[in-house]
């Protein structure tokens, strides 16, 4: 095999392993922090640390320019910013401040908005739900399952993880990322 052909099925791995990334990285950690918080209330740190880890590699191989990198980058750091103030003032739960970061650090300033609006209505959604589900009585049978008597708790928090999880899938799809490079 010469030089030129080496070079190319090299770029060719490149091109599959951004794929992979793109296409199951961000989606299947969305929908790990979802299922994480409804269960266990909470948002594995590890979650946003792989987002962000994986965010600069795969900007890098689908050759996002550094002031759009830069832009990501911003975007993650102004929701943070907001989240934390949120956190400060005992309104979301820290797992979530990062999980909102770390999605907008994924979606940028261009999908930044209809995120926000949808994890708002979702979120909006799923209080409302939550509220409904709590008035209730718990039959037994779902009693015995200790997620779901966790969230049936008057006292119980929300799960918003869920809905940033499920905002950040709806717009997803919408990105370069998913039209094929970033």
């Amino acid at each position: 095999m010469g030089g030129g052909a080496s070079a190319l099925a090299h770029h060719a791995n490149m091109i599959m392993l951004a794929d992979a990334i793109r296409l199951m990285l961000f989606p299947a950690l969305m929908a790990f922090a979802a299922s994480s918080d409804l269960l266990t209330m909470t948002i594995s740190n590890r979650v946003s640390l792989i987002l962000l880890g994986g965010f600069v590699p795969l900007a890098a191989m689908t050759g996002m320019g550094a002031a759009d990198m830069i832009s990501h980058l911003s975007a993650g750091c102004v929701v943070l910013v907001a989240t934390f103030g949120l956190f400060a003032r005992g309104i979301i739960g820290g797992g979530d401040a990062k999980l909102a970061s770390a999605a907008a650090l994924w979606l940028g300033f261009d999908h930044l908005l209809p995120y926000l609006l949808f994890a708002s209505l979702l979120g909006g959604a799923l209080s409302v739900g939550l509220i409904w589900f709590r008035m209730a009585p718990l039959p037994e049978r779902l009693a015995r399952h200790a997620w779901v008597a966790r969230l049936h708790a008057k006292e119980a928090g929300v799960p918003y993880g869920v809905a940033l999880a499920a905002a950040a899938l709806a717009v997803y799809p919408d990105t370069a990322w998913m039209a094929g490079g970033a």
